[in-house]
């Protein structure tokens, strides 16, 4: 299910991006930079927040993974 970002208050969306990009845990690079690349795919359309009921979690695909 497709989940509007302008549904969610900024500090909600804010931490469900963090929340994804340190899922791998082996990143070491900037935190604020990956969570703001993928805050800006998400608000140009790049990216959409989808939220998976079965497995009851939230993800970010690319458009060009749906």
């Amino acid at each position: 299910m497709r989940i509007p970002i302008g549904s969610l208050d900024e500090d909600t969306l804010r931490r469900v991006v963090e929340e994804y990009v340190s899922r791998d845990g082996t990143d070491f690079s900037d935190m604020d930079a990956r969570v703001g690349r993928v805050l800006g795919w998400l608000r140009s359309g790049q990216a959409e927040l989808h939220f998976d009921g079965e497995t009851r979690t939230t993800n970010i695909v690319t458009k060009d993974r749906l």
